[in-house]
């Protein structure tokens, strides 16, 4: 019994020293940490979803159904890529752009606690919903299967070309040119993880003081994004 209790340690020890040994956790960057295991960071979402939707119904209490629409991000706002920075901080192999690629081609990214709520009240109340994402326009397809695998609802994915301005894609949704499926659209509301995801603002607003921000609360809603975006290019302070 002893002997072979010897043998069954000798042998657990020895496929233990062959198999890999994931980094620990605290070696991720705490950014990462952050928004994949605290509790603050899904509670941040859901409530920006819940004060968004309260807005929203008293924005188009008077408006006609299928006249307006809502204007929403993709990533870090509606999905998440966090596992695909933690592959990249542990060393996944590869430049970052092959990364990304194998990342969206995956279709994995899942839905942000408080999106799927938010998406079926714009509908319910007779909005349409613009998917407006800086994903290339050559991974809006996988785009468009993950958010139809993580039962995301939406109306239109508008991806980019060359040109990371969102105004032209926003204008196509107000004119009527973004799909043949949809009519002229206003949009009432724009949600975001980045401050280029509404209208006329870019990093000066930090700058401009509350009353330049008056529209956050009402029109603009943006979501908490500590592991990249346009912020990453300003001096430190």
């Amino acid at each position: 019994m002893v002997r072979g209790l010897v043998i069954s340690t000798t042998l657990l020890l020895a496929a233990c020293a062959s198999a890999p040994v994931p980094p620990p956790a605290a070696e991720l960057p705490l950014q990462i940490r952050w928004v994949r295991s605290s509790a603050e960071y899904p509670a941040a979402l859901i409530q920006t979803y819940r004060l968004a939707g309260a807005a929203l119904e008293r924005r188009v209490a008077d408006r006609q159904a299928g006249t307006w629409a809502v204007a929403i991000d993709a990533d870090e706002t509606l999905i998440s890529n966090s596992q695909q920075s933690k592959e990249a901080a542990l060393g996944a192999p590869g430049p970052f752009e092959e990364q990304w690629n194998d990342w969206v081609e995956r279709r994995a990214a899942p839905a942000l606690p408080g999106a799927r709520r938010f998406l079926e009240r714009v509908h319910q109340l007779g909005g349409r919903i613009a998917v407006v994402t800086n994903r290339r326009e050559r991974h809006c397809p996988q785009t468009a299967d993950n958010l139809r695998a993580q039962q995301l609802p939406f109306d239109v994915v508008l991806c980019r070309g060359d040109d990371r301005d969102k105004a032209p894609r926003w204008r196509s949704v107000e004119d009527g040119t973004a799909s043949h499926d949809l009519p002229p659209l206003e949009i009432v509301m724009w949600l975001g993880d980045n401050i280029h995801d509404f209208p006329g603002l870019d990093q000066e607003l930090r700058f401009a003081g509350a009353e330049a921000m008056s529209e956050f609360g009402d029109r603009f809603f943006v979501l908490p994004n500590p592991l990249y975006g346009s912020w990453e290019h300003n001096p430190p302070e």
